[in-house]
């Protein structure tokens, strides 16, 4: 029989990239192990990292530069004649990506109908690009995630989420209490705010008074094992948690169609749903995340704690935050 997975063996699942030297990756002769580096005008620090098959894929407009011998490099040129260089590098992402949906380039990319993630790092704040396209370009994406508790006679108790059965990725599978993709024009409170009300029914006022920003975990993702070509993608992701301690009378109820139902379970219910692989993969380390804050998860109990701790926190291999920031 095999082994339960343990809390460490969770969190590789979702930090799947293998812990490799990534910015070595445009200098490697072989094309199967190579990235290009993704660098945006005036700055020299790489933003994403994008394959060579997709590099070869895609439509590249005039405004990007791509140099194919090593380092490899895609280059976007700021053609804004110094007015606007963020809303000519929205433009040019813009073109690219719709070159891909005309032509029918990715199964996954059939829009561009869709909310937009800000490129984290970039020293322009309104570059953005399409949420559903970024993970070709090997950009950092912001999420933001809140765990529900509450205190009772018998201990804490969490809410937990499921996944409504008609989503597509990881349908019917347990989630956090709250969670969403950070969109371009938000912070990740805002997020929190408005996903609490959309998602749970929780009131907003309530949120902004009570939620709490405890930190953020950040690791990186492999795409689908589904797909060949997406399974070599390397995904930056850096999620943002909040927690909120709820009384009994403020219950979770599913307000859109994203969630089917909520659970108000001990610890001991979400250990177990989690040692079988019952969360989304990514709530699961937000999960864990939260057993250590809250004592749950010790060096006394647990035997990969120090790993654990290392895990959640990984180093990610793009600009995360804009070299023109005062100090």
């Amino acid at each position: 029989m095999t082994a339960p997975p343990s809390y460490l063996d969770l969190l590789k699942a979702v930090d799947n990239f293998p812990y490799i030297d990534i910015s070595s990756t445009p200098y490697v002769e072989d094309a199967n192990l190579a990235f290009y580096r993704l660098l945006l005008p005036n700055d020299s620090r790489t933003h994403g990292y994008i394959r060579p098959s997709i590099v070869r894929k895609l439509t590249w407009p005039p405004a990007f530069q791509i140099k194919h011998n090593i380092p490899r490099t895609v280059q976007l040129l700021d053609d804004s004649n110094g007015k606007d260089t963020a809303a000519a590098c929205n433009r040019a992402f813009y073109e690219v990506i719709e070159n891909a949906v005309k032509d029918k380039t990715f199964p996954f990319l059939t829009s561009m109908q869709w909310e937009n993630y800000r490129l984290m790092g970039a020293n322009y704040e309104t570059v953005q690009m399409l949420r559903s396209a970024s993970r070709l370009f090997g950009i950092a994406s912001r999420g933001a995630h809140m765990t529900a508790y509450v205190r009772t006679n018998n201990g804490m108790k969490i809410w937990v989420g499921r996944r409504s059965a008609h989503l597509i990725t990881y349908p019917g599978m347990l989630d956090t209490t709250v969670a969403g993709g950070v969109r371009a024009e938000e912070s990740p409170f805002e997020c929190i705010v408005h996903e609490s009300a959309e998602e749970a029914s929780i009131p907003a006022d309530y949120v902004r008074e009570n939620a709490k920003a405890v930190g953020a975990i950040s690791y990186i993702a492999k795409g689908s094992a589904a797909d060949a070509e997406s399974s070599s993608l390397l995904i930056p992701v850096v999620l943002y948690n909040y927690d909120i301690e709820l009384p009994e009378h403020i219950v979770p109820k599913p307000e859109d169609d994203e969630v089917e139902e909520f659970y108000l379970w001990d610890v001991e219910q979400v250990k177990k749903a989690m040692i079988s692989r019952q969360f989304k993969t990514n709530c699961a380390a937000v999960m864990i995340d939260f057993f250590v804050r809250h004592g749950i998860i010790t060096d006394e109990n647990e035997v990969d704690y120090l790993d654990i701790v290392t895990r959640l926190h990984r180093t990610l291999p793009v600009a995360t935050a804009s070299s023109q920031r005062a100090d």
